[in-house]
């Protein structure tokens, strides 16, 4: 809050006869001693008023909303004119808006919490709508009617739960009863401002509690039907005492803190395959062969729908089809191993088995047995450079296509054995192998 240029641009509008405050969130956040990201400025100018003071002003296509971006050196502000709104007629914007006061502003905010400014002049903060009291009792209400309120913005539905889950605070019971009562309106939110509410959730500190309040809204059921669904899919006691794939998952979340958004994805997604694959053998033990692959198809539609990056998608699909492999870990020949210690997405496919196992039957023997062989191999021998290409092989007469790959996967694997050490063994080798007609 301490920002010189958030301070120098309200300096300015006031230079101007305009009155300028800090407003929202950086206002909450400075009340709780939290870090503040960002530092949104609301003021009595409109946008052309604040258009003449600025020399770099964008985001004119928010004009219409009141609102612009004031850029100073490498830093931008958003920068909003008091204002009330007009008829919300998409769930998400308002049809037209009118300048007003502060109060008036303060007032079509969301949440009480967030509805306070600051004027970082005279240090004092103005609370029209009861925000310091709530961030007092620890209370995410909203400003007026919740009904009022989740009818202009369907979004606020998720926010409500994503604020709660951040801060740690309870919602309170008429806000909640109307995010109960339109839970089933969510979907008509955009896809990426679900998305990008949901991430924020799970890497909370407490993803775990987002998941909950998700569930109990009814919201989790309109969003991710596939994770509701794992509600009473029941697992063998012997290996998953803590009861059904639901319960299992939210523990998992439980033992993560501000995670990586892949690690986070990766454990909520990791045994969707569990529900389609639910059998019951002769013996009356429970199955569910095949899980992991159906889950990673189901992660993938999943991700697709939600459109998040293909960065994310690999990494996450990657880490659900591979989670059941770490059982083989301790069988593997040496130059498998290898090649599954030098995979990229390692570090966060462990991160899953430890709170896999964690919330479960609690034995972490391969969990620890990987790191045991980290810290023994030197990193050169896990992804050592190839001893040959494929230009290589075709001088000495490998025809390009699926052989010639396939014995360069030969030599690297005699390679990560120990066996071959110099470009010229594997050339040797490969002679070898090409003569005697080998399979490949």
């Amino acid at each position: 809050m301490n920002d010189p240029v958030a301070r120098r641009i309200v300096e300015q509008l006031k230079s101007h006869g305009h009155t300028a405050l800090y407003a929202g969130g950086c206002v909450r956040d400075h009340l709780l001693n939290l870090p503040c990201k960002d530092i949104d400025i609301a003021t009595s100018a409109t946008p052309d008023e604040v258009q003449s003071i600025f020399p770099r002003v964008t985001g004119l296509e928010g004009k219409c909303y009141g609102v612009v971006r004031v850029m100073e050196g490498n830093q931008t502000f958003e920068v909003a004119m008091f204002r009330t709104d007009g008829l919300y007629l998409d769930g998400r914007r308002p049809e037209s808006v009118q300048k007003s006061t502060p109060e008036e502003d303060a007032k079509r905010r969301d949440f009480t919490v967030n509805g306070m400014f600051y004027d970082p002049m005279t240090d004092q903060i103005i609370d029209y709508v009861g925000g310091q009291e709530d961030l007092r009792k620890k209370v995410i209400r909203t400003i007026g009617k919740a009904e009022d309120r989740f009818k202009e913005d369907k979004l606020r539905l998720l926010r409500a739960i994503r604020f709660a889950t951040r801060l740690n605070f309870e919602i309170d019971p008429e806000t909640f009863r109307e995010i109960q009562k339109f839970s089933q309106e969510i979907n008509s939110v955009a896809v990426e401002r679900i998305r990008d509410e949901l991430d924020k959730i799970w890497i909370s500190s407490a993803p775990d509690r987002g998941l909950t309040l998700l569930d109990e809204s009814g919201m989790l059921r309109e969003i991710l039907p596939e994770i509701d669904a794992l509600h009473g899919v029941e697992q063998p006691p012997q290996f998953h005492p803590e009861g059904d794939v639901f319960i299992h998952t939210r523990i998992m979340l439980s033992l993560l803190k501000e995670p990586p958004l892949p690690v986070a994805l990766a454990v909520l997604f990791h045994d969707v395959g569990k529900k389609p694959t639910y059998k019951v053998d002769e013996t009356g033990r429970i199955r569910f062969n095949g899980h992991e692959s159906v889950g990673a198809r189901m992660t993938l539609q999943i991700l697709e729908r939600l459109r998040y990056s293909n960065e994310i998608i690999d990494e996450v699909v990657i880490a659900v089809q591979n989670h059941m492999a770490f059982k083989d870990v301790p069988k593997m020949r040496i130059s498998k191993l290898k090649r599954f210690l030098a995979r990229a997405t390692l570090e966060n496919e462990m991160e899953l088995h430890r709170v896999d196992c964690l919330s479960s039957h609690a034995d972490l023997s391969i969990y620890q047995f990987i790191r045991q062989k980290q810290a023994e191999i030197p990193a050169e021998e896990i992804k050592p450079p190839r001893l040959v290409n494929g230009n290589d092989l075709i001088a000495i007469g490998s025809k390009p296509g699926k052989i010639l790959g396939e014995l360069l996967r030969l030599i690297e694997d005699a390679q990560l054995e120990g066996q071959l050490k110099t470009k010229e063994e594997a050339i040797a080798f490969a002679q070898e192998t090409l003569k005697i007609g080998k399979t490949i």
